[in-house]
């Protein structure tokens, strides 16, 4: 349309528009595409489905390849090979553990293990094949959904199967131990002379005389087994405690064994499970990853909690909670822990007895609002997870500040003092970040 003015007719660009003028010399700046190659793997025991997903293609080309290393190596470099780029592979954890990564790294790529009770799953999907999984995985793995496992060394990985296997050797004797009350229950015999299980207990077994040929044999197998299982317990014990002189955190071992109820077993299942703690920037974190956290189910005005959330790994959060049921007791020193304490730094022993004291007034006063004893040890438990992080941080942290003041502006204005720099554990849970620490 036109606009009238006085002086005649107007055309529409000249009513106070400003006309756009094309620039010849103008430019269009490309735009910067990703040209890496996501690869994903299904695993399984036999063989493994892989998904390969080139830059710039949207469907996934999907091929199988038996579980051996051989295989292994050979479609890594054919990927290589073929990638315009970088390329990135990735798989699920589960049976397969790490040694696959560490395979497909030693072939020359990088991998992730992705932890899959995070992986999104789509409720209305209701067909599930090797094939489809490694394709969703490949297109999910380049669109960033997924959360990648902290891979541990091969050493820490030998150390936490040490752990594990003395935890199934407990139990395989608590069950034969089922298995032979139960049989001697059946045949009228029960023990009530004490507690069960106590050499006294077990001399009263080997009493036992039947009629019939058939117990007698049932009974000496029984028995048999119940030795066996011992001997096996008490052996991967000792090697616990061998390994946790030899292992990367002998150090680490020594400072939570400071703590009430904590002893080498659970110092050592806690740091070979975490294998480090120093990928948790706060003890909430580390809380959360251990399942310790309340769950929470709100909307809109309603405001409800549940219990924990029981994500992560249930064998930390298992001692955890064991050994928070310590904390019940009135706090002091015991003889085992004051032998425990001996040659420990001074640091450890301050935080460990502040853990004493609040712990036990916090499961007390919980008990007291009428919470049940196992909410208050879980409680209990959530706070000593805290405290174990705050001393596994303390270290670094004062190792940090010995480098500061090894700097050459300290240096120039004289030594340090020997003693005067010592950190406390009080600087550390009265402020976000460390200040300069009291004479100690």
């Amino acid at each position: 349309m036109w606009a009238i003015r006085r002086g005649g007719m107007v055309p529409p660009l000249d009513r106070g528009l400003r006309r756009e003028v094309s620039e010849p010399h103008a430019t269009q700046e490309p735009i910067m595409k990703d040209s890496t190659t996501y690869v994903a793997l299904d695993t399984h025991k036999k063989e493994h489905a892989v998904a390969l997903l080139l830059p710039g293609v949207d469907d996934p080309e999907v091929w199988t390849i038996p579980n051996t290393k051989r295989d292994v190596r050979r479609m890594v470099r054919r990927i290589l090979a073929r990638a315009p780029g970088g390329v990135a592979f990735c798989y699920e954890a589960g049976v397969c553990g790490f040694a696959l990564q560490r395979q497909i790294e030693a072939a020359g790529a990088a991998c992730q293990v992705i932890a899959p009770s995070l992986v999104p799953v789509q409720a209305g999907k209701r067909i599930k094949t090797d094939r489809r999984d490694a394709r969703k995985l490949a297109k999910m793995f380049r669109a960033g959904m997924l959360t990648e496992v902290h891979p541990p060394t091969e050493e820490e990985e030998s150390i936490r199967d040490l752990c594990r296997s003395r935890q199934a050797a407990q139990q395989d004797l608590v069950r034969i131990r089922h298995q032979l009350s139960k049989f001697l229950f059946r045949r009228g015999w029960i023990y009530q002379a004490g507690k069960q299980w106590t050499q006294k207990h077990q001399d009263w077994i080997a009493a036992i005389r039947f009629d019939r040929a058939r117990d007698r044999w049932m009974l000496s197998e029984y028995s048999l087994e119940l030795q066996h299982r011992q001997e096996r317990l008490r052996a991967l014990t000792q090697a616990v405690e061998q390994a946790a002189e030899d292992s990367p955190w002998t150090e680490q071992v020594g400072w939570l064994r400071c703590f009430r109820g904590i002893d080498t077993l659970t110092a050592l299942t806690i740091l070979s499970e975490l294998h480090g703690v120093g990928r948790f920037d706060s003890p909430r974190q580390l809380m959360s990853y251990l399942g310790l956290t309340p769950s929470e189910d709100s909307s809109g005005e309603k405001d409800r909690k549940g219990s924990i959330t029981k994500a992560g790994n249930r064998r930390v959060r298992r001692v955890l909670v064991e050994a928070s049921w310590h904390q019940a007791k009135t706090p002091r020193i015991s003889r085992p822990l004051r032998k425990r304490r001996e040659g420990q730094p001074a640091w450890v022993i301050e935080v460990a007895n502040r853990a004493m004291k609040r712990l036990y007034d916090r499961y007390w006063r919980l008990v007291h609002r009428g919470k049940l004893p196992t909410k208050a040890a879980t409680a209990v438990s959530r706070e000593l997870c805290g405290f174990l992080w705050a001393v596994l941080h303390l270290e670094d942290r004062a190792v940090q500040r010995r480098r500061i003041l090894r700097r050459p502006a300290a240096a120039a204005a004289g030594p340090p003092e020997p003693a005067a720099k010592r950190m406390t554990a009080r600087e550390f849970f009265n402020a976000k970040d460390l200040k300069a620490s009291q004479t100690g």
